[in-house]
């Protein structure tokens, strides 16, 4: 079983920045996709940025240019680098992350998920 334990949410004001991490604790499996998801009170859950294994990286039109994920395979840790926040960019932020255990089979994993408040 994968457990994802994220950290780095908080209270910044518009135009400031938060460094959100996940790691992935666990054995058996090998880490491929890494995402951050998030959800704004009264939406839907929404993808903000994923990566590979391989360091493909996409992100959400509405956060490119302003928000950097970033992995440690090592640590099987992903990051989310997030500057000139916004109000709108206010939203629990969720870790997802896909595994590939030894076994064969396959899973899909959710973080907690973090608090992130941008005051205007």
């Amino acid at each position: 079983q994968v457990q994802l334990v994220e950290s780095g949410g908080g209270l910044v004001q518009s135009g400031g920045s938060l460094r959100l991490s996940c790691a992935a604790s666990g054995s058996g499996f090998a880490i491929s996709a890494m995402a951050w998801y998030r959800q704004a009170p009264g939406k839907e859950r929404e993808l903000v940025a994923t990566i590979t294994s391989g360091s493909k990286i996409n992100y959400a039109d509405s956060v490119k240019g302003r928000f950097t994920i970033s992995r440690d395979n090592a640590k099987n840790t992903v990051y989310l680098q997030m500057n000139s926040l916004k109000p709108e960019d206010t939203a629990v932020y969720y870790c997802n992350a896909e595994a590939l255990y030894y076994s064969g089979t396959y899973g899909k994993y959710w973080g907690q998920g973090t608090q992130v408040t941008v005051s205007s």
